[in-house]
């Protein structure tokens, strides 16, 4: 096997490109550094880089070797953190929810860093099917979805549910009809023809024959800019309340007040017999007490 303290030592010199400033960050002397690249060369039977006056660069071999380094320490990495104590300010959280509420969620996810700085928390926008395959595969710790997926190896539960919005800029009349709402124009983005499929369905069932008819008037993908041109008077969309929370200019804004409102469950999903660490635990409440405020 090779021996880990020379993978080390070859790693450390590939990184700086020069056997002195190794030595210096191995606290090793420049003839030990060159004794670990002998004995891993003569271990492998080839040559790890490839000399030019005072520097080196790496042949395959020791790209390789350098790949197979750096590897090591990520997985040592995981390991001293998988076996850490379990504390509710230390550690990482990988957290999936949807575009609008990763905005709500994010800026709270700053506050909790800030108030314990070994805590790290990556926060991911995805697509329901993407947020529940990535707790299956490990990728995300907590998901936050609009249904219960009832999967053998999920343990989900309810938290509360969001309303579904008509958004309309600030002056502009509630619609007697889907006729106003055609003479506006929609602000478009991936998930809107599923909000008025839902929504217009309920509320203009003699008028609404699906969202593809809908006159669209701008298009953008970006959840935070989709309100901008609501507030700008350029038309109207329609958004759970969460992709609401975090815009700044809340107050040039209108949801309408429809005859038959919709609302979407919110379900946090974590793999099943897992039990949550303290930091998960920590990160849940808060996501709670958002759910909370939105119902």
């Amino acid at each position: 096997m090779l021996n880990a303290t020379w993978i080390e030592t070859f790693t450390v010199l590939a990184e700086e490109g020069h056997f002195t400033r190794a030595a210096q960050r191995l606290n090793m002397t420049q003839p030990g550094v060159s004794q670990h690249l002998r004995k891993l060369e003569q271990q492998l039977g080839q040559p790890l880089i490839v000399q030019s006056g005072k520097g080196f660069t790496l042949t395959a071999a020791g790209a390789g070797l350098r790949d197979l380094g750096l590897a090591r320490r990520a997985q040592e990495r995981a390991l001293r953190e998988a076996i850490a104590p379990d504390r509710p300010d230390a550690g990482l959280v990988r957290v999936a929810c949807s575009g609008s509420f990763a905005m709500l969620f994010y800026p709270h996810a700053i506050a909790l860093m800030q108030s314990a700085p070994r805590l790290s928390i990556h926060v991911e926008a995805a697509p329901q099917a993407r947020v529940l395959e990535g707790v299956l595969d490990g990728r995300f710790d907590l998901g936050v979805t609009d249904r219960d997926p009832r999967h053998p190896r999920i343990a989900a539960d309810r938290i509360g549910q969001e309303e579904l919005c008509l958004v309309l800029p600030a002056g502009h009349a509630v619609p007697s009809g889907l006729a106003d709402l055609q003479a506006l124009g929609l602000i478009d983005h991936p998930d809107c023809q599923r909000y008025a499929d839902d929504l217009f369905a309920l509320n203009f069932p003699d008028e609404f024959d699906g969202a593809d008819r809908l006159r669209v008037r701008s298009r953008v993908n970006q959840i935070g800019q989709i309100p901008a041109p609501v507030a700008q008077g350029v038309g109207y969309t329609l958004l759970p309340r969460s992709g609401l929370a975090a815009f700044s200019q809340a107050d040039r804004l209108r949801i309408a007040a429809l005859p038959q409102r919709r609302h979407h469950e919110l379900w946090t999903i974590i793999p099943r017999g897992h039990p949550p660490s303290a930091r998960l635990d920590r990160v849940l409440a808060v996501i709670r007490a958002l759910a909370a405020d939105l119902a």
